[in-house]
């Protein structure tokens, strides 16, 4: 017990616990002072609005990455496919040139973009909320754009790499009751 009667937790079983969330993964990018691409994997991204466009993701508080997109206000994000895995390696290492051997561009907004990314979302800094070690960055969407390539997502599941069945490669039919959970704000809404 804590000092204010609450329950200790054990940081291992919080991870092993938080594990069991299958999340995809990103990499965030911007130029740093000296425009150069620098940037991060990132698997605490998410959409966040509809109206206005709104997404976030959860850097710690000592990222290098996070200091360059705190100064230029802006930052990209590209969604890994699964044949990315060692991309996303390198952009989760301590590796001085991540984007050495990676094939990329600069976008009409000036952000360092993955060629070969699913899908990316340029977007600017809107707001900043802390959050224990880490800082929730919430980013206006400027534009964005997805592959013609039918890829499947990068995910993250118990401590490691895994992805979709290989015979699901095309995603169960929209239903009209999802639209409608997503889409409806009412006062009761708990979403």
């Amino acid at each position: 017990m804590t000092a204010d009667g609450r329950a200790e937790i054990d940081p291992r079983q919080f991870r092993n616990v938080l594990g069991q969330f299958c999340t995809g993964i990103t990499v965030i990018t911007t130029l740093d002072g000296d425009q150069a691409p620098i940037g991060f994997a990132c698997q605490s991204f998410a959409a966040l609005s509809l109206e206005p466009p709104l997404v976030l993701f959860c850097p710690t508080k000592a990222s290098r990455s996070w200091a360059a997109i705190e100064k230029s206000g802006r930052f990209g994000v590209n969604v890994l496919a699964e044949e990315q895995r060692e991309l996303c390696a390198r952009f989760g290492s301590r590796e001085p040139d991540k984007f050495a051997d990676a094939a990329w561009h600069t976008s009409d907004l000036g952000l360092p973009l993955l060629d070969d990314a699913l899908a990316t979302i340029q977007c600017t800094v809107d707001s900043v909320v802390d959050g224990g070690d880490h800082y929730i960055v919430i980013g206006r969407v400027q534009t964005m754009s997805e592959t013609t390539a039918s890829g499947r997502p990068l995910l993250f599941y118990r401590g490691q790499y895994t992805a979709i069945e290989p015979e699901k490669t095309t995603p169960a039919p929209w239903r009209a009751d999802l639209e409608h959970f997503l889409t409806t704000t009412t006062l009761d809404t708990w979403l």
